[in-house]
């Protein structure tokens, strides 16, 4: 057991967004220490979909949750799950996730969305350009396909309420789709291609990236794990697992496991709870797709990435302890069976299942809260990859107290103070 001083800001989590919030603190002139029992990038940053989802500005639950909740309970396959055994602890958050979904709710949720979103391009690239690392993200658009002539009323729906956000969207046709996904099934009946997209070619070599850049500047990695804390007069002190840690602000930004700390240095309970998510890597298909391929009836998406193609997406609800059920994950293939010419190998593919956090407005919490000596930043859900580097910005602008970057959204909407 040991006593550290970290002097400046103390971040509690190496995942994508705690790893770019120490990197752009550091550049501030700020001692950095990063805190985390796991190796940098190895939770929810390690395994997500990869995609720049800068179209995703609607939550990802609306009004007709209500009609699936019977099918979340009973398949356990499905695209959106709830374990039945986690329903009473879920429910609390389900209700809150309902009333969020009231019109005036809804809309301050699409708004919030959108603001980050919006900005969330521009950031990504000003931080890898800094880092000389442009190269790892893919700026080609990503395609949401259909199948079904019947769907093409809901997608022509879908795509009249993106225009209404401002968010790019061109409608393509089945031949203008093949063209541009030739390995895609005859079967495609057309798409929306969102051009103000992209897609990471891996996307824990960019938390990686982002670390080295980051010890370049002096910010020191902690594998511990973070027991508990308080605040004292000159700052905050944290229990580890191998001592306590000292520093004059601490950065919360651990996901899904951000809750427990929270409360005990805010005295705030906030309602987070976590998605988790499934993906499953192909190591033989690189070449099939030329950008992230989207499902409209299967609800799933099909990344290529440096190691093969990734399929993700699915959302299940069963809290932090229960064990994976890697079978979702290889549902996946069997989702993709029909979308392609000749359909994918599994030859190598390996499953991963990891924690995703979400609050039930659908918003992140950033924040500066406690007389500036705690900085929040989680609750990003499915957008954490997107949303990191312009939540970086923010957490900046928060710690300094002074405009290093412009054009940020407003903190209003990820204010702790709304729940």
């Amino acid at each position: 057991m040991r006593d550290s001083n970290t002097g400046d800001i103390a971040v509690i989590g190496a995942g994508i967004i705690g790893v770019a919030c120490a990197l752009q603190l550091a550049r501030q002139g700020r001692r950095v220490v990063v805190i985390d029992p796991q190796a940098p990038g190895m939770g929810a940053s390690y395994g997500n979909a990869g995609h720049l989802a800068t179209e995703q500005v609607f939550p990802i639950a609306d009004v007709s949750i209500l009609k699936r909740l019977p099918a979340m309970l009973m398949d356990p396959m499905g695209p959106l799950r709830l374990d039945w055994k986690y329903l009473p602890r879920a429910l609390p958050w389900f209700v809150r996730l309902l009333l969020n979904l009231r019109p005036a709710n809804y809309r301050r949720t699409v708004a919030g969305i959108r603001a980050l979103n919006e900005a969330s391009l521009g950031a990504w690239q000003r931080l890898l350009q800094s880092i000389e690392r442009p190269h790892l993200l893919r700026e080609d658009g990503s395609l949401l396909v259909f199948e079904r002539a019947e769907s093409r009323a809901a997608v022509d729906a879908l795509q009249q309420r993106m225009q209404q956000q401002n968010v790019p969207v061109e409608f393509w046709s089945s031949t203008a789709v093949r063209t541009a996904a030739p390995q895609l099934s005859e079967a495609i009946q057309g798409g929306l291609f969102f051009p103000a997209t992209g897609h990471f070619l891996d996307p824990y070599h960019v938390v990686c990236e982002l670390v080295e850049a980051a010890k370049a500047e002096g910010v020191q990695f902690l594998k511990q794990r973070v027991l508990g804390g308080r605040l004292e007069p000159e700052g905050v002190s944290l229990l580890t697992d191998q001592g306590s840690v000292t520093a004059r602000q601490v950065l919360i930004a651990c996901g899904a496991h951000s809750a427990s700390l929270t409360a005990a240095l805010t005295g705030k309970k906030i309602p987070l709870d976590t998605e988790r998510g499934y993906h499953l890597m192909l190591p033989q298909e690189q070449q099939r797709l030329p950008f992230a391929v989207t499902s409209f009836e299967r609800k799933f998406i099909m990344t290529p990435m440096a190691g093969g193609l990734r399929l993700a997406g699915t959302v299940e609800f069963a809290g932090l302890t229960r064990p994976a059920n890697m079978q979702r994950a290889w549902q996946l293939h069997r989702l993709s069976q029909g979308l392609f010419r000749q359909d994918l190998s599994t030859q190598g593919a390996t499953p991963w299942m990891g924690f995703r956090p979400s609050l039930p407005d659908s918003l992140p919490i950033i924040d500066q809260v406690c007389d500036a000596k705690v900085l929040l930043a989680f609750g990003h859900q499915h957008l954490g990859l997107t949303q990191a580097a312009v939540t970086a910005e923010m957490v900046v602008q928060l710690a300094t107290a002074k405009p290093a970057f412009s054009g940020l959204p407003a903190l209003a909407p990820f204010r702790l103070d709304r729940f």
